[in-house]
């Protein structure tokens, strides 16, 4: 008796190879690793991805090169059972040792790195000429990447108008960055945090100097990024510093949707007190909600064309200071 047909199976669905500058095997051995692991790694903007094989989608582990210092070489082992090439990638929070098959995979993975982090071709390697292409090309992507980056936390807005965002909004984070008045692609940082119940504001000057930037405090530290440099005033606060995140995505007013008994139109029913029962106030849209509720007694909290009107309490603020200043 024949046995009656399975459906076929669909083929499950394939993903995009991830992209990257330079990707080849890469053995790795962090600070907490008894003995190094084989991973097929990748090098993307300023992260190593570390990949269970050339074939995963999805990576494992990754090292943030935004805290780069330096690359070291490692005399040979001298052993039998382990005849790697060795070298070490030296991060300001911590050092990772890598080890490859040959002299050339060693050249070649120091090159990319060095590339990404210096935004130029090292010429101090001993690479062949394909190579050297290859990092000029990682360069000039690298350069286009960056140069469209910024961090969540970064808004063009003027130093006092970093100031007034801070205190309107404490619960969206107290760090904040913003364009340099001194201009030349430096950034400032502004910060606000509560002393025995009164704010202390803070300004900080980063500076662009080439690739880098450079925080201009007592002891000068540089990064690679802008995300570094947020990382740098998160970690050395203990985690007191939060970027600020404006939530656009949320509304600030509880509403729904009703139709209306008299005349079956849809309405919009904002409560005037959430916590607490009262009169409702209904705005009539004549059926046009795809207007996104423009009649809504609901004010925007956050605009979409700037931040420079971010309510009128704050504009009202924002002309006092400034009359004070005259």
């Amino acid at each position: 008796m024949a046995s009656a047909l399975s459906p076929p199976r669909a083929p499950k669905p394939k993903g995009i190879l991830p992209l990257h500058y330079y990707e080849n095997f890469l053995e790795k051995k962090g600070t907490r690793d008894r003995d190094y692991r084989k991973f097929w790694a990748g090098l993307q903007g300023l992260t190593l991805y570390f990949y269970n094989s050339n074939r995963d989608f999805q990576h494992v582990d990754k090292v943030d090169l935004g805290g780069f210092v330096k690359l070291t070489d490692e005399a040979p082992q001298r052993k039998l059972h382990d005849p790697g090439i060795h070298f070490s990638l030296v991060l300001w929070n911590q050092e990772i040792k890598f080890k490859v098959d040959s002299l050339e995979s060693r050249e070649i993975w120091k090159g990319f790195i060095l590339t990404v982090v210096e935004l130029r071709v090292p010429s101090n390697l001993t690479l062949l000429p394909g190579h050297l292409y290859m990092m000029a090309e990682a360069r000039d992507k690298e350069e286009a990447r960056r140069a469209l980056e910024k961090p969540s936390c970064f808004l063009k807005v003027s130093r006092l108008e970093a100031q007034l965002l801070l205190e309107r909004y404490p619960e969206c984070g107290n760090l904040l960055l913003r364009p340099s008045g001194g201009g030349a692609g430096g950034v400032s940082v502004t910060t606000r945090q509560m002393l025995n119940g009164s704010p202390v504001i803070r300004h900080y000057r980063v500076k662009h100097e080439g690739p880098t930037y450079v925080i201009d405090v007592e002891e000068p530290f540089s990064c690679l990024s802008l995300d570094a440099v947020v990382s740098y005033f998160v970690t050395h606060t203990n985690k007191e510093l939060v970027p600020f995140l404006l939530d656009e995505d949320y509304e600030k007013v509880l509403g729904y949707v009703e139709a209306d008994k008299e005349n079956g139109e849809s309405v919009w029913v904002a409560p005037s007190a959430p916590t607490a029962p009262g009169p409702e106030h209904k705005v009539v849209n004549s059926g046009l909600l795809a207007r996104k509720l423009a009649a809504s007694t609901a004010q925007p909290i956050f605009p979409t064309t700037g931040l420079a009107d971010v309510t009128a309490e704050l504009e009202e603020k924002l002309q006092k200071r400034r009359a004070l200043e005259h």
